[in-house]
């Protein structure tokens, strides 16, 4: 088949999740079982210092670009899988975080940028955006930034089919009514059946209303959204599409989260030579001033700073945990009154507590390899993958 994997993000180019995990090495795997799969996302000023060789296939206008719109070709660094880049610097060439500003609220005009994305995306799919003759059977979205391309596409005569999967539905990119005005997205959208959402724009209902079929990150999260408790307002239209509804867990790239060839870490193991481990344990207690010793449970936490992870549950009981010989160490970015108690609380526990606010791939690595256990006290979790990877590393 030929599939047009869209997303906000991948890894290794730009990451703020497990969402760009799982589009750096699923099209990779899907391309080594002989599809001809091709990724597309924004070109993030990361994106673009990350790739090299990079060919424009041309320009076009969009709806809602003061500028012309260039899509640039390459490839997945260290993949053969081919890469789109839509290029649209007043939407994407801007620094940080592809969705939140310095102070971590939502960039402004996120329907702006990512409804330009969905455009952009329409084209490349009907062959309209200078790929020759290769067009796609199917039109891979995840998550909300990619969910208006479903409801787009179903505006065209003759189009591909389309899959939507769910990485988390918590994040729904919704917007007041005005904007889908403001958007001029086609009229016939505006109805419960596809983007209106409590009279609200919903780009995450988009995907799950208007796709074709519907697929979640793991069966069990796949029931859970069909209930209210998980459901967030979708489980009615996801009960009514629960025969579209497939929910496949996750897997992790075990070429790049394997300890035995892990290029981040101290000291490499496997099952064979698990003390070894204990290396990476006294590394990461240096790398962070904390007291090298076999003796504390050493604790790891890796993930986005918000309500859903459980890192106020952290916190609440910190004195609690920290009374017994445990240390831990946090890697994650995002609510600034969580980022700046973790601050805090680090400052009154230096030998038993460290912190690091945003995202650094080598530290998530060796914080798997030195951690004795993975701390992770989510209220929800839609797969887990630090849990797969903590698996893989004897975590």
């Amino acid at each position: 088949m030929n599939i047009l994997f869209c997303t906000s993000e991948a890894w290794p180019l730009i990451k703020t999740g497990g969402l760009a995990d799982v589009s750096g090495s699923l099209p990779k795997a899907l391309h080594a079982l002989g599809e001809d799969v091709r990724l597309v996302l924004p070109a993030y000023p990361e994106v673009l210092e990350r790739c090299a060789g990079l060919d424009s296939l041309g320009e076009f206008s969009l709806s809602g670009a003061p500028v012309p719109v260039e899509i640039l070709a390459g490839h997945l660094p260290g993949s053969e899988v081919v890469l789109y880049l839509v290029n649209s610097p007043p939407h994407f060439r801007r620094p940080g975080n592809p969705y939140l500003r310095e102070d971590g609220r939502d960039w402004p005009d996120n329907a702006q940028r990512f409804a330009l994305f969905a455009r952009a995306i329409v084209e490349l799919a009907q062959g309209r955006a200078g790929t020759g003759d290769w067009q796609p059977d199917l039109v891979h979205c995840n998550d909300w930034q990619t969910g208006l391309v479903p409801a787009l596409l179903s505006q065209e005569d003759k189009r591909p089919a389309t899959l939507f999967s769910i990485h988390n539905l918590s994040y729904q990119g919704l917007f007041p009514a005005a904007t889908f005005q403001q958007l001029l997205l086609p009229k016939a959208l505006w109805s419960m059946h596809a983007l209106e959402f409590h009279n609200q724009l919903s780009f995450i209902k988009g995907g799950t209303a208007c796709a074709d079929r519907l697929s979640t990150v793991s069966p069990t999260y796949a029931q859970e959204i069909q209930r209210s408790k998980f459901g967030c307002g979708l489980e009615g239209l996801l009960q009514y599409r629960a025969a579209d509804l497939t929910g496949i867990l996750n897997g992790i790239d075990t070429d790049t989260w394997n300890p035995a060839s892990d290029p981040f870490i101290e000291q490499r193991y496997d099952v064979h030579t698990l003390q070894l481990k204990a290396v990476n344990k006294t590394a990461l207690q240096r790398e962070y001033g904390l007291r090298q010793d076999k003796r504390p449970l050493l604790l790891g936490h890796i993930g986005r700073l918000v309500e859903q992870k459980g890192v106020d549950l952290i916190l609440d009981m910190l004195d609690k945990l920290l009374d017994h010989p445990v240390q831990l160490v946090i890697l994650g970015s995002g609510d600034l009154a969580l980022e700046n108690r973790l601050r805090e609380a680090a400052a009154c526990y230096p030998q038993q507590m460290a912190v690091h606010i945003g995202y650094d791939e080598g530290l998530a690595h060796r914080i798997e390899a030195g951690a004795d256990c993975l701390l992770m006290p989510s209220r929800y979790e839609p797969c887990g993958l630090n849990q797969l990877y903590s698996l893989a590393y004897g975590t």
